[in-house]
């Protein structure tokens, strides 16, 4: 275990020993010549300051976890078209201590250092209060303490933000408050999950009372960075985990209550609401810092995004996220708010994807389907996709062709280009919005409450459906006509909103964790997933047959991620999650 934290943590140690400072200056990082001793770090402005900036620099995007795939493949979601990438390991059977995959837990660690190292080191540094916020003329707000304050703030949010990514990976983790050195025992167990929900809490809580409120309150230079709501959202997060059937195995509603008054208590602010754009929520270069967009990385740059998942016609793109057909039932129908399976919705076999929620076309790439071009301006004006058999993008057509008979369209940008001209599309990847929080709070206060908050959750759930652009049927009790109606149980309402999460939330990784904290990995996951198989019958009309794209294994051990063994080689007192 010593080696192991002297390999998580001595990358900071390396950062007070020695650095370049043009290079530290440049991307917050230290390396090279030019050494400075610790204390000659903090007695600098900048380097203090850009320290905390590399903390930040253990946020990573999450588009492209192994050649171009989602989280989402490894869910019923999508499948990735790389029959040998390593996102295969989550599907069949293969995940193990010595087969892992999106394993964080060094990476996390070395985040947790780093805010530790700073909140034990910024008070007293030679930090020089800079104009932050808006108004910049407050004298209050430009205080050294203030300044610190808001600092620390941060470090607060950044460490409890790499604690949950721990904790809904493997279970629960180290708590770890304080720079350690290699002198400690350190080959420690791991806390209980219950003491690890308390430590993000408790995190949470000293951003929140240090932190502007939201990132309107951040001048622009500063947009992005951490605040209070951020945190909120976190805490409304974590405890909605808690509260679920995968932790919470007594049912106990009181947990429930919690995770649901902690999303509200975000709801009551009012600094965030739902933008009136679906499409354009990711798309940076249209709508930065939209209102909805609680927290993301920092921006990238790039078309890679649409390199990995356009379609293949569309200048060679690899279209690696193929939703799958149980993803693309979930979508209702547009007129009567209705599951396509469900009696009078309007579905017609036949033509399966006329009237349905307008979130299918903002998400899915589908047969015909018309997008606007993904290649250089005035090439042409629309462009239909082709995943008929036989098509220009269609089922075995190459090696990255679709697996389903579907391309992913959510995040991809009809002003990218990739060919000739380069046109690269600015874009972070968000963490929290404000649709998820609606969804938190319904989800909670239902089985907290049931049909005693019946108005309330409706209302909230009823305000994501009711996006600008997506106009779905307010979901109802009393409706003669049936157009969106809902039993008014507990049980009716909580398929009602776990469908809402499973369409509004898509590709966001929710769905991966969403199956898991509600125990039900061994029925929903361990199933092949499927596709659609278009044959043409004429230049305009089709015929539609379902078949098995993807063999799925699931079982109990894959609730919680496997801890590496090379991680269990140098700490045995982790102990690995039962079953890997």
């Amino acid at each position: 275990m010593k080696k192991n934290i002297c390999y998580l943590f001595t990358a900071v140690m390396l950062i007070v020993t020695g650095c370049e400072k043009d290079s530290f200056l440049q991307d917050g990082k230290f390396s090279g010549t030019d050494n400075i001793t610790e204390d000659q770090l903090w007695a600098n402005p900048d380097y203090a300051r850009l320290f905390l900036n590399n903390v930040y620099a253990s946020l990573s995007d999450r588009y492209n976890l192994d050649d171009g795939a989602l989280l989402a493949s490894g869910s019923d979601e999508a499948v990735n078209s790389n029959l040998n990438s390593s996102i295969t390991t989550l599907n069949n059977g293969t995940w193990s201590p010595v087969k892992t995959f999106d394993d964080v837990y060094a990476s996390m660690y070395s985040g947790i250092r780093k805010a530790n190292m700073f909140l034990e080191k910024a008070d007293g540094s030679a930090i020089i209060p800079l104009d932050e916020l808006l108004p910049a003329n407050v004298a209050a707000n430009q205080t050294y303490d203030s300044q610190i304050q808001r600092l620390r703030g941060q470090a607060f949010f950044l460490r409890a933000f790499f604690e949950f990514e721990l904790l809904k990976r493997y279970g629960s983790f180290i708590i770890v408050t304080k720079t350690l050195s290699v002198t400690e025992n350190l080959d420690l167990p791991r806390n209980s999950f219950d003491q690890c929900v308390l430590q993000i809490s408790a995190d949470c809580e000293e951003a929140i009372t240090r932190l502007p409120l939201s990132p309107t309150e951040w001048n622009t230079t500063n947009r992005g960075r951490a605040t209070g709501t951020a945190a909120m959202a976190l805490k409304a997060r974590l405890l909605l985990y808690a509260a679920s059937p995968q932790y919470n195995t007594s049912g106990d509603p009181a947990k429930w209550q919690a995770a649901a008054d902690a999303a509200k208590r975000l709801m009551d602010t009012g600094k965030h609401a739902l933008h009136n754009s679906y499409p354009n929520i990711w798309l940076w270069n249209v709508s930065a810092f939209n209102i909805e967009t609680i927290f993301a990385t920092s921006t990238l740059n790039t078309v890679t995004i649409e390199q990995n998942n356009a379609p293949i016609s569309y200048d060679a793109a690899n279209g690696r996220t193929n939703p799958t057909q149980e993803f693309v039932d979930a979508f209702e129908m547009k007129a009567s708010g209705k599951p396509i399976l469900e009696a009078a919705s309007g579905y017609n076999e036949a033509n399966p994807y006329t009237g349905r929620d307008p979130r299918l076309g903002f998400t899915v790439l589908f047969n015909t389907a018309s997008v606007q071009p993904l290649l250089p301006a005035n090439s042409f004006k629309s462009k239909p996709v082709e995943t008929f058999v036989g098509g220009k993008d269609g089922l075995g057509l190459n090696v990255n062709a679709t697996k389903t008979g579907y391309y992913m369209r959510k995040y991809l940008s009809e002003s990218a280009a990739w060919a000739g001209t380069i046109t690269n599309i600015r874009r972070p990847w968000i963490f929290f919005r404000y649709a998820e929080v609606l969804l938190n709070y319904a989800e909670a206060l239902n089985e907290a409450q049931g049909p005693v908050a019946l108005s309330e959750i409706l209302r909230t759930v009823n305000l994501v459906r009711s996006r600008t652009g997506v106009a779905m049927p307010a979901l109802q009790t009393t409706d003669p006509s049936g157009i969106a109606y809902v039993a008014a149980t507990k049980e009716e309402l909580r398929k009602r909103i776990r469908n809402e999460r499973r369409v509004e939330l898509c590709f966001e990784e929710h769905r991966f964790y969403d199956v898991r904290r509600w125990k039900e990995g061994e029925t929903i996951f361990n199933a092949p997933v499927t596709g659609m198989r278009i044959t043409p019958t004429s230049a305009t009309t089709f015929t539609y047959t379902r078949f098995n794209a993807e063999n799925r294994t699931f079982t109990a051990k894959n609730y919680l991620y496997p801890i590496s063994q090379n991680e269990l080689n140098r700490a045995p007192a982790l102990k690995q999650n039962a079953g890997y």
